[in-house]
């Protein structure tokens, strides 16, 4: 029998996988172009490679027009603000997602009500969302998480039937496509995060897409401390921020919306191999392909851990897939309810009839804390020898759990942290 690293064995892998983020000396070059301009920030807005890169990821995702600007959260906060949300609505979030995602709502003066998950795409369930609905409900604001996009179709019959606006969080899927229409094309908006560990970052930023002018219009004052927009067409006045994006920062976004098909094309190709070894082995589970999607992004590799009978927990089985070389999460996402950092108290947000963090989401529950492994999209990046150490290295802890049995779980501690006990020296880009 294999000894397992966790107990003392022999690692599968001791090298680290490709560094993320990656970058060319194009990108050196415009940063450097930039720095010799001396027109470093956002203004005058929307400034040179501000206004090129937001128009080209808009292309690329097939919507009309995109406003770049300071993060993932900020960016929901304005589609919200800028499509009508008011004081006191109700918007339906899925449970299972970042935080930012249902503070974004708080922030925008609404109520976020979290609606559970489909078991095999860990997105926004359609049913769940439709029993979420009342009189005050404005819109939905479905997740495309880690590498599955919500089931767009129904959710969008589901606005028409009940007249809701649709924002897309899609943090997590830049480049990707359902059924042949770009992430954030769908709805009323899409707004996508930058930051660190995304498929394309420039260390923060982000970016609202859309195709209505009105809204376009009202985001770009939002963002340029309620400036009125070029076109102006709407005439509409509101209070707004600095929300810009530096041209440092769109400078390298450019550059990486230059290199995301051919990464997004070795994620692909390594993925498809993930998924059909890990359907071989016991105890796991690769999710099932959604035949929806025409352009696949993967922003983190998720399976599914499936003991049967085994007493040993998801998180000693990621604390022993980390052991062996193979950097991976179980409590990646916690439903936002039950999240520490989710503090929320009705005395910060006046707009507040109930206490959120009351919510019960059993199919998030089970993702969260018994079922899901995420892998960090860096490790698809280096070809067949990485991928053959990750296959070899989950086969040899999924056969194995026999040796986790009667092991000390203070082994799994780090894997069952929440996001704010964890300590800030991990290495991780969250």
């Amino acid at each position: 029998m294999t000894k397992l690293a966790i107990l003392g064995g022999e690692p599968v892998r001791r090298k680290p996988f490709s560094p993320w983020p990656q970058f060319t000396e194009r990108d050196r070059a415009r940063l450097l172009e930039v720095l010799e301009s001396r027109n470093w920030g956002g203004y005058p807005f929307p400034n040179r490679y501000a206004s090129e890169f937001a128009q080209k990821f808009a292309d690329y995702h097939g919507a009309k027009y995109g406003c770049t600007l300071v993060n993932g959260t900020v960016a929901i906060v304005v589609a919200l603000q800028a499509a009508g949300v008011k004081f006191g609505d109700e918007v339906i979030v899925p449970a299972y997602t970042w935080d930012g995602t249902a503070t974004a709502v708080l922030f925008a003066g609404a109520i976020p009500v979290f609606a559970d998950i489909d078991p095999d795409t860990y997105c926004m369930s359609v049913e769940s969302a439709r029993q979420a609905i009342t009189p005050r409900t404005k819109a939905l604001l479905p997740v495309h998480l880690a590498m599955r996009f919500a089931d767009m179709d129904p959710l969008l019959d589901l606005a028409r039937e009940k007249d809701l606006l649709v924002i897309e969080d899609c943090a997590h899927v830049h480049g990707g496509a359902y059924k042949g229409r770009g992430a954030g094309s769908m709805g009323d908006a899409g707004t996508f995060s930058m930051q660190s560990s995304k498929l394309m970052t420039a260390g923060e930023g982000g970016i609202v897409l859309t195709s209505r002018l009105d809204m376009f219009e009202t985001i770009q004052s939002y963002v340029n401390c309620g400036r009125a927009s070029m076109t102006d067409q709407f005439k509409r006045r509101v209070i707004g921020s600095n929300y810009r994006l530096t041209e440092f920062q769109a400078a390298v976004l450019l550059g990486q919306l230059e290199t995301l098909p051919e990464l997004a094309a070795a994620r692909v190709a390594m993925g498809a191999k993930l998924s059909a070894a890990l359907a071989a082995l016991p105890n796991v589970r690769p999710l099932p392909p959604q035949t929806a999607l025409t352009r696949e992004p993967i922003y983190n590799y998720i399976f599914q851990y499936r003991p049967g009978n085994s007493k040993v927990s998801r998180d000693m089985f990621a604390a022993a897939l980390d052991a062996e070389g193979i950097p991976c999460d179980g409590r990646f996402y916690e439903p936002v309810y039950r999240s520490d950092l989710f503090q929320v108290k009705r005395e910060d947000f006046p707009q507040l009839d109930r206490d959120l963090r009351k919510a019960s989401c059993p199919v998030s529950e089970r993702a969260a804390y018994e079922e899901s492994i995420w892998l960090p999209q860096f490790e698809l990046l280096g070809g067949e020898g990485d991928i053959a150490d990750v296959i070899g290295a989950v086969e040899k802890v999924a056969v194995n759990l026999a040796q986790l049995e009667d092991a000390d779980p203070k082994l799994a501690a780090l894997k069952s942290m929440s996001r704010a006990e964890r300590p800030r020296i991990e290495k991780k880009n969250y």
